[in-house]
């Protein structure tokens, strides 16, 4: 339900847009009010389900995402419709956390591992589902109705969690409010100023200089408070681990340009070349629900030759798709022509996710792996945020809705910064070599680990030593792992 509601409202913004009003800046408001709120939260939320219990704030979750989702629906406008949306993303940022560390404490080691492959699989349902979801209800029913679906899920789970889930806090049980503030802040004024970049002057406008030089200077005195805070939400030491950083830096940059491509992509479809929702939906899923088909062959192939080069691959596979829509991107391109761009788009995802949690979990040790897996996460959930904001900014810079030859003006341009994005994020990605050791780390005992030393959001901050992460000038390993367990995969 949490992952479902990051793309099941693209395919609604042309029928929100008609029926709320709003510019192109408050559709992204309308998408990245969830991503942001999600990602500067989600390491919060795990840290605040070690300290209180992870059933109760987990229910607690579940009753704010659902309230929220019934605001939204019943938003008499596009300003109450994002605030419902920031809400909505508190919540998914306390459920998704929190889910995979109740599910992995609540499952035997021996089942583990196809527990979690069920889970990573209705991750991946979700993502696939979400603009097709949002078009067939949009068409069918209403807008509304994306969000008035998710009510009596959320209020029949919440009794059942409490019932059913046994209590259980973590070792990282203290908060690090000041910093979730300064992060919060930080990212938001950065969203901010390249939002109104779009519409106010271009970016040497007082409007966007300001709120992205506060922005910078928010971040920065974040980065300060953590390398100084006893207890920090996302240590800074472990950034001196090069893996740790390309990967980080890496999922940055694939977000930036899928979710902006992605938001364009469908108002294309539905302003420009007239499709309905449903038919906007069915035609996505040739790109997203490629890695349900591709991912096992991906994860497979990681095994054997190492994740880094499946995942650069990924990511030159996605550039080239954006790249070859930019070229033949007109008005009346048929939909015959685009589907090369959708097909490259698909595999490439697959192939970029496949691995990606084994090389997270690869590049630092056991006692940093739930940060490292929640710092991921909140990566990728920020790139969205920033891939909406800069390639709409590009976007209305360039082009607009005035007709369909000024859409693909500014449309075409964003697909460039999209491929560049996807481009760069494969360079970085190649410095993502292990530090040697580490996979020894991972393989030597892979049964004697406290079940909290597993989770992905109980690993204690404190305990992640700096030193932890070898120097560059260590000789650097393959970075595929022994044989990877399927919780990985």
């Amino acid at each position: 339900m949490a992952g479902l509601d990051n793309l099941v409202v693209v395919t609604a913004l042309p029928t929100i847009r008609e029926k709320l009003g709003g510019s192109l800046q408050d559709l992204e408001w309308t998408v990245n009010a969830y991503t942001l709120s999600f990602a500067v939260l989600m390491m919060f939320g795990a840290a605040l389900g070690d300290r209180f219990g992870r059933r109760r704030v987990f229910t607690a979750g579940l009753l704010l995402f659902t309230a929220a989702s019934a605001a939204a629906a019943l938003a008499p406008g596009i300003g109450e419709l994002i605030a419902a949306r920031a809400v909505q993303g508190a919540g998914a940022a306390i459920i998704m956390p929190l889910s995979l560390t109740i599910l992995t404490s609540a499952v035997p080691a021996a089942k583990r591992g196809a527990a979690l492959g069920i889970y990573g699989a209705l991750n991946g349902l979700a993502i696939a589902g979400g603009p097709l979801v949002g078009g067939v209800v949009v068409e069918h029913m209403s807008w509304q109705w994306i969000f008035w679906i998710n009510v009596p899920v959320g209020l029949l789970l919440a009794p059942a969690a409490w019932r059913a889930l046994a209590e259980s806090r973590g070792p990282n049980n203290r908060l690090d409010v000041p910093g979730t503030l300064l992060v919060s802040l930080g990212i938001l004024a950065l969203i901010y100023g390249l939002i109104r970049a779009g519409g106010h002057g271009g970016w040497g406008a007082p409007q966007v200089v300001g709120p992205l030089v506060a922005g910078v200077g928010v971040l920065a005195v974040f980065v300060l408070w953590e390398r100084r805070s006893s207890a920090p939400m996302l240590p800074m030491g472990m950034f001196r681990n090069r893996a740790f950083s390309a990967v980080n830096a890496g999922g940055l940059l694939m977000s930036v340009g899928m979710y902006g491509v992605v938001f364009l992509i469908t108002q294309f479809m539905q302003t420009i070349q007239h499709m309905s929702p449903a038919e906007a939906g069915v035609r996505m899923l040739a790109w997203t629900a490629m890695p349900l088909l591709v991912a096992p062959v991906a994860g497979t192939l990681s095994d054997r030759i190492g994740g880094r080069p499946v995942v650069v691959f990924g990511l030159a596979l996605m550039a080239a798709g954006f790249a070859y829509w930019a070229m033949v991107m007109s008005p009346h391109v048929s939909y015959a022509e685009q589907l090369p761009g959708f097909l490259l788009g698909g595999v490439g995802v697959a192939c970029f996710f496949a691995p990606l949690l084994n090389l997270t979990m690869s590049s630092v040790a056991v006692s940093e792996q739930g940060i490292a897996s929640g710092s991921t996460s909140a990566t990728q959930e920020l790139g969205a945020a920033l891939g909406v904001a800069s390639l709409a900014s590009v976007f209305s810079h360039n082009g607009g809705y005035a007709s369909a030859q000024n859409f693909v003006d500014g449309f075409v341009p964003a697909l460039w910064v999209g491929a560049a994005a996807m481009a760069l994020g494969a360079v970085v990605m190649l410095f993502a070599t292990r530090p040697a050791g580490t996979a020894e780390q991972h393989s030597a005992e892979p049964d004697s680990a406290e079940p909290d030393s597993a989770e992905p959001d109980s690993a204690e901050p404190d305990s992640a030593e700096p030193d932890s992460a070898e120097p560059d000038s260590a000789e650097p390993a393959r970075d595929a792992v022994e044989p990877a367990p399927a919780a990985t995969r």
